[in-house]
């Protein structure tokens, strides 16, 4: 009964993830005969490719733009829908959560009308405003700003719902003792909430850290695949994707999977380091 599952995951799951560490130590257009070359795709990409290593900063800043204020809003949006003053909470549960179960390119779209240079909703508004235009696509740092929030309106509902999740799981005669002990809101929020949603928050830091290392569709609708005129969008997928399908070097696109795979499995690593820090067990 199970096997059809498994079947599917060696066909489409564990052969292609072999295949792609086979692949890395090969120099294949797709079509001709694989020609091995050993260490050199990597040596390559360390060594005398600046592209990559712009594209990681690229990566690295879009995650720190649009990871903090999306866990932060997260965090309060999560305390308001759990207070017990809030109204219609399961409609905003529902319309939070909303933009997650958007198609990721019909919002890309609509994001790209709102940063166009020209013709933009925002450039627009500056220009009533009597405020200069931004170039949102070809400035290095603003297309940045533009993938950061198109990711924070996608995934703060997401990281909203978890944090709920979590602070409904708190007892609520924690807060009651803290309350006849004397405790603020302040320390209680400190030392009850903040400690007993640790794991969540780790839980949501590192799913952050997977997401946002393997940015696609949103760079790739906003500036196409070549991460704009200065290439301030290039991501390290986006930069991966472009060698496979763009160049045909299928050997070389292979290296940087495996080169992304090491950054996520570090980065995460950090991170939990980091969140966990000072737990006691």
């Amino acid at each position: 009964m199970i096997s059809p599952f498994y079947l599917l995951f060696l066909v489409f799951g564990l052969f292609p993830i072999l295949f792609s560490i086979y692949l890395s130590f090969h120099a294949w257009d797709g079509l001709g005969e694989m020609k091995y070359v050993g260490l050199r795709n990597f040596r390559n990409l360390l060594a005398n490719d600046p592209d990559f290593w712009k594209s990681v900063g690229n990566t690295f800043v879009i995650w720190f733009l649009s990871t903090l204020p999306q866990l932060f809003l997260a965090l309060v949006i999560a305390f308001l829908l759990n207070a017990a003053f809030m109204k219609f909470k399961d409609f905003f549960r529902a319309v939070f959560f909303l933009p997650n179960i958007t198609s990721i390119v019909a919002v890309a779209i609509i994001f790209g009308s709102f940063f166009g240079t020209q013709f933009g909703l925002i450039n627009s508004l500056f220009q009533a405003l009597g405020l200069e235009r931004i170039d949102w696509i070809n400035d290095t740092f603003w297309v940045k700003v533009a993938i950061s929030l198109m990711v924070i309106w996608r995934w703060t509902g997401y990281n909203a719902i978890i944090y709920l999740a979590g602070l409904q799981a708190v007892p609520g005669d924690l807060y009651e003792a803290a309350t006849i002990d004397g405790a603020s809101r302040t320390q209680q929020f400190f030392r009850i909430t903040l400690p007993l949603l640790r794991p969540i928050i780790l839980f949501t830091v590192i799913l952050s850290t997977i997401g946002g290392m393997q940015l696609f569709t949103e760079p790739m609708i906003l500036v196409g695949n070549t991460g704009g005129a200065t290439k301030g969008g290039l991501t390290l997928v986006l930069y991966l994707y472009s060698q496979a399908f763009g160049n045909q070097l299928f050997g070389y696109a292979s290296a940087i999977a495996w080169m992304l795979f090491l950054i996520i499995g570090v980065f995460s690593f950090l991170n939990w380091k980091f969140i966990s820090k000072g737990e006691t067990h």
